[in-house]
């Protein structure tokens, strides 16, 4: 990721006051008044690097409206912001990439969103171990979402494709069977 990717995703997830700016409705921002305080704080951006930004941005971060005169984060907020996002009908089954380290704690306490506004789910294995494999070596959890969703639990799905929730209780949780092909960790022996 780009040092000016880095700071929009502080500015727009954590720390729109850094720039002075705040989250309108929905957490969008005008472009114009992102790129001026960008440059106002030593990150001289254009408009063109910032759809560059956007378009190349392999997690998909951010979403430039369709007009591109707003921009904001499609989710990962530690700051309150609805995103206007309308309840959806989940997959039967969700996934949650994390760290074997912390899976006592998940198998006793369930998922949480810790310092985010929502527990981040993925449609798929490889994305979940893509996750975990930035918290150290990764597990891959099952979420019984459709199991949860059924029970009163409300899934939002951002403009990127991840599902978002407020917790998982353990009950909805088991790991996930991994196939090899989508394992990084090297199998036992090999270099």
């Amino acid at each position: 990721m780009s040092r000016a990717s880095r700071f929009l995703t502080l500015v727009l997830r954590h720390d729109p006051g850094r720039v002075g700016l705040s989250l309108g409705p929905g957490g969008w921002v005008a472009t114009a008044d992102l790129l001026k305080a960008l440059s106002r704080h030593g990150m001289a951006t254009t408009a063109e690097d910032l759809r560059t930004i956007v378009s190349s941005d392999d997690k998909r971060r951010f979403t430039l409206s369709d007009d591109g005169r707003r921009i904001r984060a499609a989710q990962g907020h530690s700051v309150a912001v609805d995103l206007g996002l309308q309840p959806l009908e989940p997959p039967e089954i969700l996934f949650h990439g994390t760290a074997t380290g912390t899976l006592d704690t998940i198998f006793r306490e369930g998922l949480k969103p810790v310092s985010r506004t929502h527990v981040h789910l993925s449609v798929d294995v490889p994305t979940a171990i893509r996750v975990g494999a930035r918290h150290g070596r990764p597990i891959v959890l099952e979420v019984a979402a459709g199991s949860m969703h059924r029970s009163g639990s409300v899934f939002l799905r951002a403009d990127n494709g991840v599902w978002l929730t407020d917790a998982v209780p353990p009950s909805a949780l088991a790991l996930a069977t991994i196939e090899p092909a989508c394992d990084p960790s090297p199998a036992p022996g090999a270099r």
